[in-house]
């Protein structure tokens, strides 16, 4: 990235990182690697959790909180029957705040949060 002068560097750690300690220590490896190539970097560490997931992605997000400088949440799998909530207690214990939701499997199906939408998603059965 750097030689090829990107503005934009994506790292994706594709896995479940969190159920295995050597692989959350590659990924303090990769920010230190990251912030001595470029002091200002990462300037955005988002934490991408499945709205499936429920009670584990609490845990997921204190391991990641805890290995790496977490700056928001991108919750995918929106589209189908799972509706998140979880990521209400993540708000609440870690101060992140949700900057992205999945609706769908393509890239133009990322959309910016919009937390009145989210809330009535959440409960609009109710109502």
């Amino acid at each position: 990235a750097v030689d090829e002068h990107y503005d934009i560097l994506f790292v994706d750690t594709a896995g479940r990182l969190q159920n295995n300690q050597n692989l959350m220590r590659e990924l303090e490896k990769m920010k230190k690697t990251i912030t001595r190539q470029l002091p200002d970097a990462p300037q955005e560490v988002l934490l991408v959790l499945d709205a499936t997931t429920g009670q584990n992605a609490l845990q997921q997000a204190r391991l990641f909180k805890d290995s790496t400088d977490v700056t928001g949440i991108v919750l995918t799998k929106l589209d189908g029957t799972a509706r998140g909530g979880i990521v209400l207690a993540i708000r609440q214990e870690f101060h992140l705040p949700v900057k992205w939701v999945g609706l769908g499997e393509k890239v133009t199906d990322l959309q910016t949060f919009n937390a009145d939408e989210f809330v009535y998603g959440l409960f609009k059965d109710l109502i």
